[in-house]
């Protein structure tokens, strides 16, 4: 038993120098990464869902109002509900939601975009015979389909900054 502890600290020690050999740095080490995200100004369309996508942005960029923008993060959205799930009587039981958001990274000021990305969020969602059900299970879905483009659009742009030195 003890041999095998002592054979598999040594093949960790020997992977993390192989890793260490190739140039691998993970995001969470790369340096003033998070100074990069927390410049960037996100503007996103008038609606519910852009409201959504903004703050669920503003948090995982860590955003501070104290920062002058260092980069300007312009959203254009396209929201699509399709029935899913029809009943005998033609009413539909189940939607499917989809979000795509198209995003440009730029400079303030700059013509060029520095990044241009676009991400699609596909989810469904359960209808209730009651209309106030019904609202809240769309804006749920709304809400976690914002959730899900804003981890996306995060983890993209913390890989763009981090190949940029930032």
């Amino acid at each position: 038993m003890r041999r095998r502890r002592v054979f598999l600290r040594g093949l960790v020690l020997v992977a993390g120098l192989a890793l260490t050999g190739c140039g691998f740095t993970p995001l969470y080490a790369t340096p003033d990464l998070g100074a990069g995200l927390a410049a960037v100004e996100v503007m996103t369309p008038e609606g519910r869902a852009g409201a959504l996508l903004r703050e669920q942005l503003d948090d995982a960029l860590g955003r501070r109002a104290s920062v002058a923008p260092a980069y300007r993060l312009e959203l254009a959205l396209s929201e699509l509900r399709y029935p899913r799930g029809v009943r005998v009587d033609n009413v539909a039981t189940r939607y499917e939601y989809v979000l795509t958001a198209a995003y440009t990274l730029s400079v303030p000021g700059a013509g060029e975009p520095l990044k241009t990305g676009r991400v699609r969020v596909e989810l469904s969602y359960d209808s209730a015979d009651q209309p106030y059900a019904s609202v809240i299970a769309q804006q749920d879905a709304q809400a976690r389909a914002a959730q899900e483009a804003a981890r996306r659009i995060h983890l993209e742009l913390a890989a763009f900054l981090a190949g940029q030195g930032s």
